[in-house]
């Protein structure tokens, strides 16, 4: 297809019990680009959402974002990814998934207290013993170390019920090293003697008299809290292999209403923005007018008919009339085509109901880069990537998927490029027997003689071949020729159905500019062949450039509009020279910018020889087989990656300037349906 295809306008009209079932079916089926909180409203019993229904729709807006970061987090400390946009799979969350929800966040905020009880006694144990044993080696009275450390330590009797209760009611604030004949000592940090004491007496706690004279930090105490700190880590790592299992038990669930949750959040977000009455529910959006009948079908069947369907043509909306509103473009090609759709819309869309010029892009730059990027290796190597990159290719390669179709395509026409110069990865001597053979068939065929030429074309600028190569600068122009030629028809086109029929006639980019053009190139090949200028090609050249300088006042004569002269005579004077001396600025450079497409073809030859040649030199030193080897494989990637890219990035500026430039003087709005996944066109 040439042309976008056609779209409709609709409006849905659904209940209240019936909005989230309709937004649902729409965000899968992507199919409907939404237009929010339209200006005028046909139906008077609809009306804009009201403060108290806005405010509602806000907060449950709010409750699933809060709900979506819990899992989250849930998800974040499980170490399991989930899903950045919805699923196929997903659903709007109802009481079943709230129930879900609830329970993984218990289940998780309980392994996470857990944990960190755990981190906190570990931290605290450790603290205390790395204090204990920096006094271990402290020549001084057991009772003076209270006083000089971090510890304040109490030995004494209390029973294992005691012991039991000291440990709750203490938690990690104190370590309680058990001994022997129900025999403890307690440590705490200075800051918790208090705390300690108080409990030891509510226990009936007996302290022990430690013996006059005794020296040093009592062994069971450094071999209490060793003890106890392998019983922690013992513990952590029991509670790791529980979250592993816990993660593995609800990774699937938790994947599954992060994405319902994230469905949620879109739904919500559009339904606070629709018209609303006290039980209906107004959406109106452009949708393609062949996918209409079957989206009404289908919608129907899901709501049970409890739905009112309008739809109209872009020409009887007043918006759209008003040039107050664009109608979304949306394009329908195959899969060669459609590949190259990006680098029409990183320019800028197209008008809807105009030319598409996606076919004309992808046909010229892959006839562009092939011809600047001849060599039959190299382009294997592209036509490899692109293979590897599609869907069914390696997923080392997947974040080229985009560019798949066009790798694969560029990389045919530099192997056919390649053949006809006669490279191979630069090598230059394995085709030539090929070629010979092919050359010689032909030619025996029209009955020449004499050995055939080793190549099919040479970019190697020698005596023999230097008017073959001003032949092949010249083809280079001719293709640059017949693009821009191409974009002038598609802007006359254009400006036709768009009623500018001023712009279709008279501008530069209209038909006197494409006479004048054309007629200056008729001119050039004729004075080139032995020809030479004559009397009447004055008349030829001067016939539309007048039309082009006097057009506004031509045109306002067949419409009769007035003034003829707007803004003056001089102004009209002026901006009449201006147009001129821009036309002939314009078709001179964009004619001799094509010949870049020889320049860079010949550069990528040059190049190429230098890197055989240096190979070949290499080839007879001691280990040159190696060295010859390397120089080509670092040669030919050198020219894959740096002159690949150049070459590509000539093609788009050739595309976007000498292309785009004609009839892109108005671009127009993408389709942008609502969805809840991010897919392919429709």
């Amino acid at each position: 297809m040439i042309r976008p295809r056609k779209m409709k306008q609709i409006e849905l009209t659904v209940l209240e019990r019936d909005v989230d079932t309709l937004i649902a079916f729409l965000g899968h089926r992507g199919v409907i680009q939404v237009s929010l909180d339209p200006e005028d409203t046909a139906d008077v019993s609809l009306v804009k959402q009201t403060g108290a229904a806005r405010a509602r729709e806000e907060a449950h807006y709010q409750h699933i974002q809060e709900q979506l970061e819990t899992l989250k987090t849930a998800a974040a400390y499980l170490g399991i990814a989930v899903p950045s946009e919805p699923e196929e799979t997903s659903v709007l969350p109802g009481p079943e998934e709230e129930a879900l929800l609830q329970e993984i966040s218990a289940v998780v905020a309980a392994v996470k207290d857990q944990e960190a009880e755990l981190i906190q006694e570990r931290e605290h144990l450790e603290a205390t013993l790395n204090e204990a044993r920096a006094f271990t080696n402290l020549n001084a009275p057991f009772s003076a170390l209270d006083q000089l450390s971090y510890l304040t330590l109490r030995v004494g009797r209390l029973d294992p019920q005691g012991q039991i209760e000291l440990k709750e009611s203490l938690a990690n604030r104190a370590v309680i090293v058990p001994l022997e004949d129900d025999r403890i000592l307690a440590a705490a940090s200075r800051k918790g003697r208090f705390a300690l004491d108080s409990e030891l007496k509510k226990l009936a706690f007996v302290p022990l008299a430690i013996p006059e004279g005794y020296q040093r930090i009592p062994p069971e105490l450094l071999t209490g809290l060793e003890l106890r700190l392998r019983a922690v880590n013992q513990d952590l790592r029991g509670l790791g292999e529980r979250k592993e299992h816990t993660g593995d038990d609800y990774g699937p669930k938790l994947c599954f209403l992060v994405g319902s949750y994230r469905m949620a959040a879109i739904a919500a977000q559009l339904k606070g923005k629709l018209v609303v009455s006290r039980s209906l529910y107004r959406l109106s959006g452009w949708v393609p007018a062949d996918a209409l009948e079957s989206l009404v079908a289908e919608l129907t069947h899901l709501i049970q008919g409890r739905v009112a369907v309008r739809a109209f043509d872009p020409d009887e909306i007043a918006t759209v009339k008003e040039g107050k509103e664009k109608v979304p473009v949306l394009l329908k090609h195959g899969p060669f085509v459609r590949s190259f759709e990006g680098v029409v819309f990183s320019y800028g869309a197209p008008l809807y109901g105009t030319i598409d010029p996606t076919p004309f892009v992808a046909v010229f730059f892959t006839v562009l880069f092939g011809i600047m990027f001849g060599d039959m290796g190299q382009g294997l190597v592209l036509l490899l990537l692109g293979v590897l990159s599609g869907k069914r290719g390696v997923k080392t390669f997947a974040g080229l998927r985009a560019y798949s179709t066009p790798l694969v395509a560029v990389g045919c026409a530099s192997m056919v490029m390649g053949l006809l110069t006669g490279t191979v990865f630069t090598n230059e001597e394995l085709l030539i027997g090929f070629t010979q053979r092919v050359l010689g068939f032909f030619m025996g065929l029209t009955g020449q003689t004499g050995a055939p030429p080793e190549r099919i074309l040479s970019l190697m600028p020698d005596a023999d071949n230097l008017v073959k190569l001003f032949y092949f600068f010249g083809f280079t122009v001719g293709v640059g020729i017949l693009l821009t030629s191409i974009g002038l028809w598609v802007n006359i086109i254009n400006q036709i159905i768009l009623k500018n029929y001023e712009k279709a006639f008279f501008s530069k980019t209209g038909i006197a500019g494409v006479i004048l053009f054309w007629y200056a190139l008729f001119i050039a090949i004729r004075c080139l062949l032995g020809g030479h200028f004559a009397s009447f090609d004055l008349v030829g050249l001067l016939v539309p450039g007048l039309c082009i300088f006097f057009g506004p006042v031509i045109w306002h004569l067949i419409t009769r509009e007035r003034p003829i002269l707007a803004e003056g005579l001089m102004v009209f004077i002026m901006e009449g020279f201006v147009e001129i001396l821009e036309t002939l600025s314009t078709y001179i450079s964009n004619t001799v910018s094509f010949l870049r497409v020889g320049a860079f073809a010949l550069s990528h030859g040059v190049l190429s020889f230098i890197v055989f040649t240096l190979s070949g030199m290499v080839s007879h030193l001691t280990g040159g087989g190696l060295f010859s080897l390397l120089i080509m494989i670092l040669g030919n990637t050198v020219i894959i990656l740096l002159e690949g890219m150049i070459v590509a990035i000539q093609v788009v500026r050739l595309q976007y300037y000498e292309f785009f430039s004609k009839f892109f003087t108005e671009t127009g709005v993408e389709f942008a349906p609502f969805r809840f996944r991010k897919e392919g066109k429709l």
